[in-house]
């Protein structure tokens, strides 16, 4: 006859709680059933936790009701000539639980954002084909990460995904964690997005998971390098070849637009001749898109003494800030910078500190791109812009400059006042030619 019987194997304040089946002589199964105890409310007589308090009270009526259901699904099972492992009873146990249904698909929401990395290889991804991004699926990586410590040893369930679940993640990652509002609510949206795809695969989720706000913060603080910050730039005295070198790809960089990604893999292939004009032509990594970038002027002046060699992000990230505190972009302005704090326990975390700083150590690879984007809005139309950036929405262009719609107030104006101007001087050309006459 089989019996069940409960065991904590280890004496500390956290311990897990084990169920122990023997199906029969010689045979027995021995898995975690998701329960923790500190090992001084444990009894070992009567293999249950001490009747001292009202939790050991329910967390005993929880294990003799596991109890209970094993031992009816064994007789259920050999009655069908089953055969009983250890798989078979954790699956017991994980049902008993509600942490995966019957038919094994797991409820809880760690598995669910497991799920996703799993199979990153063959989902849709932005661009309509198959494949997360590295980065994308270092984001579900990383919510995983922050899920697991913020549910401790109280295993979230998909369902439990509710905006009173929400707001109380997000303020621990405001709050506890320390992180920009904008970081805390793209994990909330990521949430979202893994609690309607466990949907799609027959998990049950929460009626109010389309009440949880993830909206995305606009981008208030957008810091870029002005035209004349860049000729400050080129203009000051370098004596580090490693400087210089760095200068020459921030300089070429806020020309032409592209990603860190892209614009630090360019060399003399990427420079083709199309229709008699000079372009830069390549393929955008994040996109997969195609970009051609006329090589005007600057850009040649720029590059006159040849392209600059390669060097990491990494390194780029940290010239950059050196080659403008050189050059003097010290404005003090606000923004995020990221900062090493104290974890505990002679361990450290990096979490980016929003406050007011010198403007050139808040510079990264980003001011290329945004730089370029912001010099030229009001002086091309956004189209051509995007069609450098390949933004794939206005607005996306905008949040990311930093403007909204009442912008295009100013743009109308500047326009009415460059057509009264040229109305004003085709007028007096007609009256001096009619004097001349």
């Amino acid at each position: 006859m089989a019996t069940v019987k409960f065991e904590v194997l280890q004496k500390k304040e956290n311990a897990q709680i084990h169920l122990r089946l023997s199906v029969k002589r010689g045979i027995s199964f021995r898995r975690k059933t998701g329960k923790f105890i500190n090992y001084q409310n444990w009894s070992d007589n009567t293999r249950f936790p001490k009747q001292t308090n009202a939790d050991n009270k329910n967390l005993t009526i929880g294990l003799q009701n596991l109890s209970a259901f094993v031992l009816k699904r064994v007789n259920e099972a050999t009655s069908k000539g089953e055969t009983i492992t250890g798989d078979w009873l954790k699956h017991a146990i994980d049902v008993f639980f509600e942490r995966v249904t019957e038919t094994g698909q797991s409820e809880l929401l760690i598995n669910a954002i497991q799920d996703i990395i799993d199979n990153a290889k063959v989902r849709k991804n932005a661009k309509g084909g198959l494949g997360l991004s590295r980065s994308r699926i270092y984001s579900y990586k990383s919510l995983k990460k922050k899920i697991t410590e913020f549910q401790g040893i109280n295993l979230i369930k998909v369902k439990d995904v509710n905006v009173k679940f929400a707001n109380s993640f997000l303020k621990h990652l405001l709050i506890e964690k320390g992180y920009q509002k904008s970081t805390a609510l793209i994990l909330i949206s990521d949430l979202k997005t893994v609690c309607y795809d466990a949907e799609i695969n027959g998990t049950e989720v929460n009626k109010q998971i389309n009440n949880i706000e993830a909206t995305k913060t606009n981008n208030k603080n957008i810091i870029f390098l002005s035209t004349d910050e860049l000729e400050k730039i080129e203009n000051t005295t370098l004596t580090s070849e490693a400087l210089q070198n760095a200068r020459k790809w921030l300089l070429f960089g806020c020309n032409i637009g592209q990603r860190v990604g892209d614009l630090l893999m360019i060399n003399e292939s990427n420079f083709v001749t199309e229709d008699g004009l000079e372009v830069v032509r390549l393929v955008q990594q994040k996109t997969n898109k195609k970009v051609r970038i006329p090589v005007h002027e600057k850009i040649k002046a720029i590059l006159e003494t040849g392209l600059p060699y390669k060097i990491s992000i990494h390194k780029f990230n940290t010239y950059i800030k050196e080659i403008c505190k050189i050059a003097g972009i010290n404005e003090m302005i606000h923004g995020g910078k990221v900062i090493v704090t104290e974890k505990g326990k002679g361990r450290t975390q990096k979490r980016k500190i929003s406050g007011i700083y010198p403007k050139y150590e808040l510079l990264s690879s980003h001011v290329c791109r945004r730089s370029f984007a912001s010099n030229l809005y009001g002086l091309l139309h956004t189209a051509l812009i995007m069609s450098i950036t390949q933004h794939s929405q206005e607005k996306m262009l905008l949040n990311y400059i930093g403007k909204d719609g009442s912008d295009y107030v100013q743009q109308i104006a500047d326009f009415y006042k460059v057509l009264a101007q040229k109305e004003k001087k085709e007028t007096n050309l007609k009256v001096v030619k009619t004097v001349s006459g």
